[in-house]
Order: structure tokens, then C-alpha cells, then sequence
């Protein structure tokens, strides 16, 4: 049985472009400020609206992509987990903030917005596709090129030698 969970779940948009940084290592660290916005209705029946700021870190490859691909008004998912810190402000007062640390982060939207194209990244390594998958022309059994295989026909249909075998998923 664990012992704990941290987990928070936000969806929302950003106030501000990313501010990445880099750590002596070399490590990206990249800081969002995201708004996720409740609505509920009253006593009255009046809707009412109520908009939270969330402190997000990104760390890694994580904190790169981030960092390259959201800008402000981006609409993004993030999954991760709640940290609060106490420091020691120049004044001599002690100060608390409270931070997202994301484990994961899928952009949503469409790219007019300026947010992601719907790709999901998590902090395991792994890269946005900026490219198609490769194209795959597939023969029919009687073992014909895949440029003849692809040639139309003269009724413009399908040939009889094709199975649902040659159906690449």
C-alpha cells in the first residue's frame, strides 16, 4: 500500500510565454504560470467565475519542449505533482510559494492559437514528431510491385486479390 499520493491533474491556459533557464549541468528548467478557470451559478442563478494561477516547473527534455513549443494564451494539459517551498526573502521575511513539478504535459488546441498540435509528452525522453511516419506502399499477394499494386484500374475499383491481410493495421 503506498504511502502517499501527490498528484494534480490541470488543465488551463497560459498567462505568459515560458521562461526557461538552464541549470550548471545543463538541465532546462522551464517555469509557466497557468490559469484553470471554474464556473458555477449562485443562489441567484448568476454564473460565477473563479480563476486560480498555477506555478508550473518543467524539468529536462520536459522543461525543452515546453519551453520551445508553448506561448502565451496556449491551452495545455499537465499532470504532476504539488511542492511547497519556504524561503528566506531579501527583506529578511520568510516566504512560501507553491509549484506544480509536471511529470507530464500534452499541448492541446490547434496551432492558430499558438497552442500544440494535441501531441503528448512526458519526462521519459521523449521528442515531438515534426515529420510524417514514413509512407509504406504494400503489394497484393501475387507478389506485383507496390507502383502497379497502387496503378487505378480500369473501373477505378478495387482488385479482386486484395485481402484484409494487406491492411497495414
Amino acid at each position: 500500500m503506498a504511502r502517499g499520493i501527490n498528484k494534480v491533474i490541470l488543465v488551463g491556459n497560459l498567462g505568459d510565454d515560458p521562461e526557461t533557464k538552464y541549470t550548471q549541468s545543463g538541465m532546462a528548467v522551464t517555469i509557466v504560470r497557468l490559469a484553470t478557470t471554474s464556473v458555477r451559478k449562485d443562489r441567484d442563478g448568476n454564473t460565477q467565475e473563479r480563476t486560480e494561477w498555477h506555478r508550473v516547473k518543467f524539468f529536462g527534455k520536459l522543461g525543452e519542449i515546453a519551453g520551445e513549443y508553448l506561448r502565451k494564451g496556449s491551452q495545455c494539459y499537465v499532470e504532476g505533482s504539488i511542492r511547497y517551498d519556504k524561503f528566506t526573502g531579501q527583506d529578511g521575511q520568510d516566504r512560501y510559494i507553491t509549484e506544480i513539478v509536471a511529470d507530464e504535459m500534452q499541448m492541446l488546441g490547434g496551432r492558430a492559437g499558438g497552442g500544440g498540435g494535441g501531441e503528448g509528452y512526458a519526462d521519459r525522453g521523449e521528442r515531438p514528431q515534426r515529420s510524417a511516419p514514413p509512407r509504406r506502399d504494400f503489394a497484393p499477394r501475387g507478389g506485383a510491385p507496390a507502383a502497379a499494386a497502387a496503378a487505378p484500374q480500369a473501373g477505378g475499383g478495387f482488385t479482386d486479390d486484395f485481402a484484409d491481410d494487406d491492411i497495414p493495421f
